[in-house]
């Protein structure tokens, strides 16, 4: 068992869903490359499941695990901020500078 564990909600075969599933790969292998388990679920073949995580709004990250639960909502876009958001280790340089400025 990996010690992160992620669900992704997506609406369909969008670019913003694309971007998403991306930009969550991209970061979870930078911060945790090789141990983190990531469940792409789409919202149209799954609509029980997403009512059951009180899925609002697509794309929506859910941090399973280790708990408690974090979700983010956006594209992911901005790998610092979700990194923060998702209580993710290492800390980039680029999100200290940020926060000693005062802007996160």
């Amino acid at each position: 068992m990996t010690d992160y564990a992620f669900r992704l909600f997506v609406a369909g075969q969008s670019e913003r869903s694309s971007a998403a599933e991306s930009n969550l790969r991209a970061l979870a292998e930078t911060r945790l490359p090789g141990g983190y388990e990531m469940e792409v679920v789409d919202v149209v073949d799954r609509p029980g499941l997403a009512e059951e995580q009180r899925i609002l709004a697509t794309p929506t990250v859910v941090r399973l695990r280790p708990l408690p639960q974090l979700r983010v909502v956006g594209d992911l876009s901005d790998p610092p901020r979700v990194a923060n958001a998702l209580d993710l280790p290492g800390e980039s340089q680029e999100f200290r500078e940020e926060k000693e400025a005062g802007g996160a």
